[in-house]
């Protein structure tokens, strides 16, 4: 049942179709930069923190139950206990500090497609990704298909929603692009552009910068960036996010998601500034990419891209950590109904959602 963590909610039908395309598990010419040397399971690095209760909750019901017990002489004294309960625990400075220090780590990046056999595909011949599990829910009318470059429990996956019978998507101006490290851009185009894949931006160094990059479209019209990289743990190694107050996300994922500014680039000859964020050098890591473009507060986000899943260790934290930090939840926490994992939803000031889900509960639904 673990599709169900991060699936994106299903679209209402615009029309009866479906695909009948195969999918092709050919292996892939395209060497990709992974080295799984460099990387320990998951598994080995996740542990389970205190209790789900807020501690001043607890400490209040301590308190009623002395005034129970006790009687009226130690009305003074529980009262002063009270006090000092609902000011000293839970202080923002309390919660803050415990992001800083949970388990944390990029899961997937969940996006909805039109054929899902067509761009499974696509995804493995061309850009060399395994297809790692396939999982249909009839009754709910949609299927989730999980690919990636190595198991989940210790990589950044994709995981590809199709809906019955909706085929497109409109994926908006806010969603930026996918980033996938690869040892050569050029023998990738070639062998993209020799599937009959698009090529949007030929190989050559970034604008102000020397790393070779390339763009591609895959057949949904989603942007992926190829970057080229010695080899490294995390080939799918960015999502790229635009905002519209960049000191604004960059100040709430550092302080609500707990993520480390790992570097700031200003283009001012190109009107546009783009922060690097995420939980570990970005060599070695799957990074959000944060870009603002000078004077555009807003996007239109569309219906094809939904959202990035974490991991915590306590997703009860994570809401109250979130909500003093001015986002929004959307799902409060708890576990999902019929299986138990703990799961916690929210939007960012600019709207984008994330996902987060308990550690453990994780592991055992990959088990």
């Amino acid at each position: 049942m673990a599709s169900l963590l991060f699936s994106a909610a299903p679209i209402p039908n615009l029309r009866a179709s479906s695909s009948s395309s195969s999918s092709s598990s050919s292996s892939s010419a395209l060497r990709i930069a992974n080295n799984s040397s460099y990387f320990p399971s998951r598994r080995l690095a996740l542990f389970h923190l205190g209790s789900a209760l807020p501690q001043s909750q607890l400490l209040g019901a301590k308190a009623s139950n002395i005034l129970r017990t006790e009687g009226n002489t130690i009305e003074a004294a529980s009262d002063r206990f009270m006090a000092q309960a609902a000011t000293t625990p839970t202080t923002k400075e309390n919660v803050l500090e415990w992001v800083k220090n949970d388990k944390r780590q990029l899961l997937h990046v969940v996006y909805r497609v039109g054929d899902l056999d067509k761009t499974i595909k696509f995804y493995t011949e061309c850009l060399g990704m395994k297809l790692l599990r396939k999982r249909d829910i009839p009754e709910d009318r949609y299927t989730n298909a999980f690919l990636g470059f190595g198991p989940e429990d210790s990589h950044f996956v994709v995981e590809l929603t199709y809906n019955y019978g909706v085929d497109k998507y409109d994926i908006g101006t806010g969603f930026g692009h996918f980033g996938i490290a690869v040892e050569d851009v050029g023998r990738t185009v070639e062998l993209i552009k020799a599937k009959g894949g698009t090529v949007t931006r030929e190989p050559g160094p970034v604008k102000g910068g020397s790393t070779v990059i390339a763009f591609i479209e895959d057949p949904d019209g989603y942007k992926f960036e190829l970057l080229e990289r010695v080899p490294t743990p995390e080939p799918l190694c960015q999502v790229m996010l635009r905002v519209g107050d960049l000191d604004r996300a960059i100040n709430f994922y550092k302080k609500a998601f707990g993520m480390e500014l790992l570097r700031i680039n200003d283009n001012p000859d190109y009107k546009y500034t783009v922060a690097i964020m995420g939980y570990g050098p970005e060599d070695k890591n799957a990074v959000l990419e944060l870009t603002y473009n000078y004077g555009v507060m807003d996007y239109d986000k569309g219906n094809g891209y939904a959202q990035i899943a974490v991991g915590t260790n306590d997703v009860y934290k994570t809401a109250e950590a979130i909500k003093l930090c001015g986002g929004t939840i959307i799902r409060e926490p708890g576990p999902l109904p019929g299986i138990n994992t703990k799961i916690t939803a929210c939007l960012d000031p600019d709207g984008w959602k994330t996902v987060f889900v308990d550690n453990i509960d994780f592991l055992k639904e990959l088990e």
